[in-house]
């Protein structure tokens, strides 16, 4: 199990998403869904098309003029090691529309259920705000659902301030985290 310092030693990237990486993505989406969970973020699920064309959906959101209006423009990465090993994803979303305002903030991550309680996430979450630094957001919403202590720790670990927590419809809560790119 890799902590701290550990990671350190490890290079992590996080990577555009090319066909390289198709057999790779096959293999994460393939354990991921035998897990039966819900797959975070939601950029990464398969919804029954062909993986280039995938690639093709991703691209076209990446800029306000080809992305759906109802959907805000983002990015999407992998998280890979040294060994190209696809490890998570991690969208970061633009800007904020009513309901990311509310519910889905900036960020959206995963770690592959074989590479969770690693640090992973931790360090995926880093690489991101590093990314929505660049694109000149200066603050990061980012949010998790309150019984999902593992993501509260990785927002926790990056400076996440709790605003406060929603209660959605199905009872469901879900905690608000703000980070200051100020702080980085």
């Amino acid at each position: 199990m890799l902590r701290g310092s550990d990671l350190e030693v490890e290079k992590l990237y996080l990577v555009c998403p090319s066909m390289e990486h198709k057999d790779a993505y096959i293999d994460m989406m393939e354990e991921w869904e035998a897990t039966k969970e819900h797959i975070y973020p939601g950029k990464i699920r398969r919804n029954c098309i062909e993986y280039s064309s995938w690639l093709e959906t991703l691209e076209a959101h990446k800029k306000r003029e080809t992305c759906p209006s109802h959907l805000s423009p983002s990015d999407t990465f992998f998280l890979v090691n040294e060994d190209n090993s696809l490890l998570g994803a991690v969208s970061i979303r633009h800007c904020l529309n009513e309901q990311l305002l509310r519910l889905g903030g900036h960020i959206g991550y995963g770690i592959r259920p074989s590479q969770r309680r690693k640090g992973y996430a931790t360090k995926m979450l880093q690489l991101a705000l590093e990314k929505c630094r660049d694109m000149g957001i200066k603050q990061v919403l980012v949010t998790c659902d309150k019984d999902n202590i593992g993501s509260a720790k990785t927002i926790l670990a990056n400076n996440g301030v709790l605003e406060n927590e929603i209660t959605e419809e199905n009872g469901n809560i879900v905690q608000r985290y703000w980070i200051s790119m100020k702080d980085k």
